[in-house]
C-alpha cells in the first residue's frame, strides 16, 4: 500500500500545485488589469483629441476644396457656353456657305440645260435644212 500512498500523495500534490497556480495567475491577471486601466483611458483620450484636431485641421482644406470646385465649375460654364457659340457659328457659316454653292450649281445646271437646248434647237434646225437641200 505504500505504493497507492506514494502516488495519491504526488497526484494530490500536483492538484494542489495547479490550483494555487491558478489562483495566482487570476489574481495576477486582475491586478494587471487594473494597472492597464488608466493607461487605456489615456490611450481613449489621446485618440480622441487627435480626432478632433484632425477634424478640424480638415475643415479649412475642405471649404477651400469646395470654393475651387465652384469656381471651377464657372469658368467651365464660361468655356461651355463660347464653345457652344462658336460651334453656333460655325454651323451658321457652313449653311451659308452650303446655300450659296447650292444656289451657285442651280444657276451653273440653268445655263447648262439652256445651252444644251439651245444648242440642241440649232442642230435639229441645221438637220432639217440639210434634209431639205437633200430632197
Amino acid at each position: 500500500m505504500g505504493l497507492s500512498s506514494f502516488f495519491k500523495n504526488l497526484f494530490g500534490t500536483a492538484k494542489e500545485s495547479a490550483t494555487d497556480l491558478a489562483n495566482q495567475a487570476e489574481s495576477t491577471f486582475e491586478q494587471a488589469k487594473e494597472a492597464a486601466a488608466p493607461y487605456i483611458d489615456q490611450a481613449e483620450t489621446f485618440a480622441e483629441e487627435t480626432l478632433a484636431k484632425a477634424k478640424e485641421a480638415s475643415e479649412p482644406l475642405l471649404n477651400t476644396a469646395a470654393e475651387y470646385a465652384s469656381q471651377a465649375k464657372e469658368t467651365v460654364s464660361e468655356y461651355v457656353e463660347k464653345a457652344s457659340d462658336s460651334i453656333s457659328d460655325v454651323i451658321d457659316s457652313v449653311k451659308e456657305k452650303a446655300g450659296e454653292l447650292t444656289g451657285e450649281t442651280k444657276t451653273a445646271i440653268s445655263d447648262t440645260v439652256a445651252d444644251v437646248n439651245e444648242k440642241t434647237v440649232i442642230a435639229k434646225d441645221e438637220i432639217a435644212d440639210e434634209a431639205t437641200d437633200k430632197e
